[in-house]
């Protein structure tokens, strides 16, 4: 019983953990994709804000979540893309969006 317990709060914190970051007003020209005005965005602090609940504080994985701290030499710009967009499994998509997804894509796409 104990052990049920824990993990619905593990899961329970790994979701609300997910969910959190900064909202801000979509102004996304570029239809999801990669490029438009990433360059405005600071990906760091989003990646801060949005991933290192999951994927930790160096990004080098926690619990479920793999380490994304070399992401780049393991997938594309566009691919990284895609993932923060509509997700994998065990990892919801759009918890990042607009700008901020491009910005934070190319950033992790560099991360080799």
């Amino acid at each position: 019983m104990k052990n049920k317990l824990l993990a619905v709060l593990f899961a329970a914190i790994l979701v609300l953990g997910a969910c959190g970051g900064k909202k801000t007003e979509e102004n996304n020209t570029n239809n999801g994709t990669t490029g438009g005005n990433a360059a405005a965005v600071d990906a760091e602090q989003v990646v801060n804000t949005s991933c290192i609940t999951c994927h930790g504080k160096n990004l080098e994985g926690a619990g479920n979540a793999p380490s994304i701290a070399d992401v780049g030499s393991r997938l594309s710009e566009e691919e990284i893309h895609d993932v923060i967009i509509n997700g994998r499994p065990g990892m919801p998509g759009g918890l990042i969006k607009g700008e901020e997804a491009d910005a934070v894509a190319k950033w992790l796409a560099e991360k080799k």
